[in-house]
């Protein structure tokens, strides 16, 4: 009889080790979780950049492939002149047109303005709405940036642009065989290196807006500064070439 309590109390010794271990794993497993989830959800910091650093990634064709750099100043400043493949976005309506850029949300992505301030504003609203990777760089002000006149936009935009018929002409400064292949309806064939051959193509006009792009946003942004070295007042390049957006040819 003896041996038999004493059996049942082992047994229930054995059950409520085991109680107390499992309880003790599902503990730990829920402070696990709980860690996880809170670093997901940590928001991310914002970043300086130095000015030499963006004026290199500009430079690189390739690599500022990896980067949207937006300019948040006003349209007027903008159009004076700006970083080579920045788009503008006006801090003053920043937060209304944020959703265009929502596919952004895990690249990287660098602000600029004149001095920092509202730049760094810019890169506070970003963070707060789930951005991860943003940069604040120097200014224009800060940094002696080369500058240029003509206008970037994203894919989208600029295909929107010419479908609203906002376009006096429009450039494909891509390869003959892949101008031929497909492209917007009324375009022209001018590379970089046909241009002075072919500026008797381009309207008298010098207000007339010109679009161009080509398969990476560079011919074409060649092909940008080109037009405002001849005068013309409205020129947009693409920053996404046929490579990057799907135009629809």
């Amino acid at each position: 009889m003896k041996l038999k309590k004493t059996k049942y109390a082992f047994m229930a010794l054995l059950i409520a080790s085991s109680i107390g271990l499992s309880a003790c794993g599902q503990n730990e497993e829920a402070k696990d979780t709980a860690k996880t989830e809170q670093s997901e959800t940590k928001t991310a910091e914002v970043q300086t950049m130095k000015g030499d650093a963006l004026a290199k990634i500009e430079a690189d064709k390739k690599e500022k492939e990896k980067y949207l750099v937006i300019d948040v100043r006003s349209p007027e400043e903008y159009k004076e002149g700006h970083i080579k493949f920045a788009i503008n976005m006006p801090i003053d309506t920043f937060e209304k047109e944020m959703s265009k850029i929502d596919s952004f949300k895990d690249k990287d992505v660098v602000l600029y303005c004149n001095s920092g301030k509202k730049s760094g504003q810019v890169a506070d609203i970003l963070v707060k709405n789930g951005f991860t990777k943003v940069y604040n760089a120097d200014g224009v002000k800060d940094f002696k940036y080369d500058l240029v006149t003509y206008e970037s936009k994203l894919g989208p935009d600029f295909d929107k642009d010419i479908k609203d018929g906002k376009a006096k002409l429009v450039i494909d400064a891509r390869k003959a065989e892949d101008f031929k292949k497909g492209t917007f309806d009324k375009a022209i064939n001018i590379m970089p290196d046909d241009f002075e051959s072919n500026k008797d193509k381009l309207p008298e006009d010098k207000e007339a807006p010109i679009y161009v792009f080509c398969y990476t946003g560079n011919k074409s942004s060649d092909v940008a500064q080109m037009l405002t070295k001849e005068g013309y007042k409205n020129v947009v390049n693409a920053i996404d070439g046929s490579k990057e957006y799907d135009y629809g040819f």
